[in-house]
């Protein structure tokens, strides 16, 4: 597993990882969150040893990344800024990394399989696209078969298809009973594959916790009502204390009352209902409201300081 305790560093004046901790367990996939400049590519450099922190440490099973004497074997990492030497070919750069690990030559053409790339294999890399240069990055992490996986936005280039590819992979590599890592913009992405998650924001933590507990606690559930009359309805609710957001199409979205309540109140007031349902918020509103909440008890806002209630808050 990767165990990240009280890791911080500064560049200068500022804090960019301040005293984060956190554990990434084995069986499971675990979403890293955060804006942009909350601290993520930095605390995973610092994993592996390419970023040396101020004070804390980050072991992947007991050992630092820079102690392992074969590191590909023990943790696969794609970094965003990772490349590969476009003038190798793609199988001549896997062979130098499993020749350099003592991973055996059978294994590169197996990675290059998984990955869908056996059929250009012998093709420079600098005449990849974008998609096919992240599937060797990919099969360069796979290498090693490693127990731990650390993935910096691993979905950059690859279409839909490729996506899907890789969600199925994600997932059976947890289910094998690996550590899986992933840092990701796409909130859609990320609610299907993490069952884990570790949110950050200005270098600290926010929430580490189960997927289904972090929507239960901070999501914005609601109940869809539509009907022929939803401005009378929507004056009874508003009448009764509850939000009521109009949508097009006759719709309300009614936030302080479950459904149940709803129905009775337009059943005794003679409003047809077309449409009653309950919703529970996405992970990407969740997320934003998280974050907002954060930088609001931090008091300042875009100043990139975080007082002392925001170092004290925690989800």
């Amino acid at each position: 597993m990767i165990d990240v305790q009280n890791l911080t560093k500064r560049y200068g004046q500022a804090t960019v990882v301040d005293g984060l901790t956190f554990t990434v367990r084995p069986g499971a996939v675990t979403g890293f969150l955060g804006p942009n400049g909350a601290g993520k590519s930095t605390t995973m450099r610092m994993m592996l040893g390419l970023t040396r922190p101020d004070t804390g440490t980050a072991r992947i099973d007991g050992h630092a990344y820079v102690d392992l004497t074969h590191p590909l074997r023990h943790v696969g990492a794609l970094l965003e800024t990772s490349a590969p030497h476009r003038g190798l070919t793609a199988r001549d750069h896997l062979r130098w990394l499993a020749q350099s690990n003592r991973i055996a030559r059978g294994r590169v053409d197996q990675v290059l399989e998984t990955v869908g790339l056996e059929d250009v294999a012998r093709r420079r890399i600098g005449t990849f696209s974008l998609g096919m240069g992240q599937r060797v990055g990919l099969a360069a992490a796979l290498l090693g078969d490693p127990p731990v996986l650390v993935l910096d936005e691993p979905v950059n280039g690859l279409d839909t298809e490729g996506i899907r590819w890789l969600r199925d992979l994600l997932r059976s590599m947890a289910d094998e009973g690996r550590s899986v890592l992933i840092s990701s913009h796409l909130m859609t992405e990320m609610a299907l594959v993490a069952d884990q998650l570790v949110v950050i924001s200005r270098g600290r933590l926010l929430a580490d916790t189960a997927m289904s507990d972090f929507l239960a606690r901070h999501g914005r559930s609601y109940v869809r009502a539509r009907t022929p009359e939803p401005d009378r309805l929507a004056r009874e609710l508003e009448g009764a204390g509850v939000t009521v957001t109009r949508i097009p199409g006759g719709g309300l979205d009614v936030v302080g009352m479950p459904a149940a309540d709803i129905s009775r109140i337009a059943a005794a007031g003679g409003f047809p209902l077309d449409e009653l349902s309950t919703h529970a918020g996405s992970l990407e509103e969740t997320f934003l409201g998280v974050i907002g909440e954060a930088g609001a008890r931090a008091g300042d806002i875009g100043t990139g300081n975080i007082g002392e209630e925001g170092r004290n808050f925690r989800v």
